[in-house]
């Protein structure tokens, strides 16, 4: 048997058009990966911030204050990169029970079991 195409396009030039495209996509993902990283860092001011984190304005302050939230000074003017926020938030993140026993009993093993 035999394959038969029906197609006014010449099998090769169709082939050579479909990996132009192919190329292209894959370049044109290529740079969409690649912008995130060269853009500039995003900066927040208290409101936006405080916003961000569904905070009020206040707390955000005492946060500030007590130096427990990553922040810049410039002037009597605060900055928060939302980058920073986001990475802090993520630093409180608790372990669920699941996850605490599973690394108790990967410890045990580690140390050879129970001792009994």
């Amino acid at each position: 048997m035999h394959n038969v195409v029906l197609s006014p396009i010449d099998p090769e030039k169709l082939i050579s058009s479909i990996s132009e495209r192919v190329t292209a996509n894959i370049l044109k993902a290529l740079r969409n990966e690649q912008e995130p990283n060269s853009q500039p860092e995003q900066l927040l001011s208290i409101e936006q911030a405080a916003k961000f984190l569904n905070l009020s304005k206040q707390t955000v302050y005492g946060l500030v204050s007590n130096r427990q939230i990553p922040h810049s000074k410039k002037g009597k003017r605060l900055y928060f990169s939302k980058q920073e926020l986001t990475e802090w938030v993520h630093e409180g993140r608790k372990k669920t029970i699941s996850e605490i026993e599973a690394e108790a009993g990967s410890s045990l093993k580690k140390k050879g079991g129970n001792n009994a």
